[in-house]
């Protein structure tokens, strides 16, 4: 009868001090991949953190120059408003010195007062004038513009049908912005 069991050979006893190496080797690499691994991560993150931080600096930043430009154009707005008068009401000051001039003659007549009136109404149309604000008052048998006009009744008449016969009331355009209607009667078709 022979002996089964397996007897040591020298490659057997050589082997396990390689192996064990080996392995220890194997976790000294796999540490070392970890903590390289770790950190790059690590340098990846604060890179980030960097970039996250910046961009969040650029943010306020614009943030910042937005409401800046926002408040600029506000404040910019409410001055046009608060001045924009200020030219209209300079050029009606000649037409109240005329009217106030007109009226501090005691024994002015009939034909004095109509030129006076008439003088200041030119100075008054004069300062509309220029200040954008143009008269609306068509032709007899001028187009019916709905744009322009308010028609306040329709009347026989020879002109064509829907053209102006009268104007009752004149409108007024301010810088080509309808300000009033003009009021007109119009032909009735026939």
């Amino acid at each position: 009868m022979s002996d089964t069991t397996p007897q040591p050979t020298s490659a057997d006893h050589s082997a396990t001090p390689a192996a064990a190496v080996d392995g220890q080797n194997i976790q000294e690499t796999l540490a070392n991949y970890e903590s390289e691994v770790l950190a790059k991560c690590q340098a990846d993150l604060a890179e980030l953190q960097a970039k996250s931080a910046e961009l969040a600096d650029q943010y306020l930043r614009a943030k910042a120059d937005v409401e800046n430009a926002r408040r600029r154009a506000e404040d910019e707005v409410a001055k046009s408003r608060k001045f924009a008068l200020e030219g209209f009401a300079d050029s009606l000051l000649p037409v109240i010195d005329s009217l106030e001039a007109g009226l501090a003659i005691k024994d002015a007549k009939l034909e004095q007062i109509r030129e006076g009136a008439q003088a200041t109404l030119r100075q008054l149309l004069a300062a509309l004038e220029r200040n954008k604000v143009i008269a609306i008052n068509p032709e007899a048998g001028s187009k019916f513009d709905p744009h322009q006009h308010q028609a306040i009744s329709v009347v026989p008449s020879e002109h064509e049908a829907n053209s102006v016969v009268t104007v009752l009331q004149k409108g007024y355009l301010i810088s080509e912005r309808i300000l009033r209607p003009a009021l007109v009667t119009v032909s009735a078709p026939k």
